[in-house]
């Protein structure tokens, strides 16, 4: 079993009398009905239905103070908390930045449940793991705690790319990309029966069209990585960016239908002079260029 302390994440708290009708009102997820022991994958989107910043929403129970807690990325929290402040008008809620105080520790190939901190399995997809709310300076003994083996916050990335993973920042930009561009409609991160939220209309309408054009896609290649951001080829046409990389696997967003028929056409995606192939992921649900499987 392996932990790792994840210095880009933050920690939000949102607490009070109304809390969870607030949050559930502003976010892709289903906040009405989750519990402390079942945590929710959830972005909160412009109204043009681009993410602001997605983050997984974890309840604290009763016993430990209640509220919920925001597993976010700590670079986007200030401006995060700034934005929940601005829905917030009357509703009877508290809305603080803990970056400061609290981090996120990642714990795959095991159990996470820790008596030093707030544990809950990633709901994106069980193979990533469990995840701790904590103070960074007792990761140590936590690991120690759980028998795990304290590693470097690129192992925990390594685990995450290997399973086709999205990281927003990287994989795909804030407040450019569509959830379903980000793969949220895939990892559990947009509930289609909860009421209103903002930026609904425009995801309930690519969901029901079927109109994602573009994702996020694992990809395999050989030797040296592509850089992050290097454009995607099929022949001189522009198809997508590269992403996260690591020995020989990353991301890439790709046009879907265009990566298609480059691939039925006998033509190579190249990326940066590097030949890259789409692999599918056993978690991916929607119809994909080459339709190869992974094993991760």
């Amino acid at each position: 079993m392996q932990a790792a302390l994840l210095p880009n994440r933050g920690v939000i708290k949102v607490a009070g009398e109304t809390a969870r009708t607030f949050l559930n009102g502003l976010v892709t997820a289903d906040i009405a009905r989750m519990s402390p022991d079942s945590a929710r994958y959830a972005a909160l989107l412009t109204p043009q239905g681009k993410i602001i910043a997605d983050f997984i929403v974890i309840e604290a129970p009763a016993k430990d103070g209640g509220g919920f807690f925001l597993d976010c990325p700590r670079a986007l929290a200030p401006d995060l908390g700034q934005k929940l402040n601005f829905y917030k008008l009357r509703a009877k809620v508290q809305i603080e930045n803990l970056s400061e105080a609290l981090g996120i520790m990642a714990i795959w190939d095991g159990h996470g449940e820790s008596k030093y901190g707030l544990a809950y399995l990633d709901p994106r997809l069980p193979a990533l793991g469990w995840r701790i709310i904590l103070p960074p300076h007792v990761a140590k003994d936590a690991a120690a705690d759980l028998n795990a083996e304290l590693v470097e916050a690129s192992a925990y990335d390594a685990h995450r790319i290997a399973l086709g993973v999205p990281r927003g920042g990287i994989d795909f930009i804030y407040g450019d990309a569509f959830p379903h561009e980000a793969d949220m409609d895939q990892l559990n991160g947009i509930d289609f029966e909860k009421g209103c939220y903002v930026g609904q209309e425009v995801v309930s309408r690519v969901e029901h069209r079927a109109s994602a054009r573009n994702r996020v896609v694992p990809v395999i290649f050989e030797g040296f990585a592509p850089d992050a951001g290097a454009p995607v080829m099929a022949g001189d046409k522009t198809i997508g960016h590269m992403g996260s990389t690591v020995a020989g696997r990353g991301l890439a967003i790709l046009r879907l239908d265009r990566a298609a028929d480059a691939l039925s056409a006998g033509e190579k995606l190249v990326a940066g002079g590097i030949l890259i192939t789409p692999v599918k992921p056993n978690w991916a649900r929607f119809t994909f260029p080459g339709e190869a499987r992974s094993d991760a």
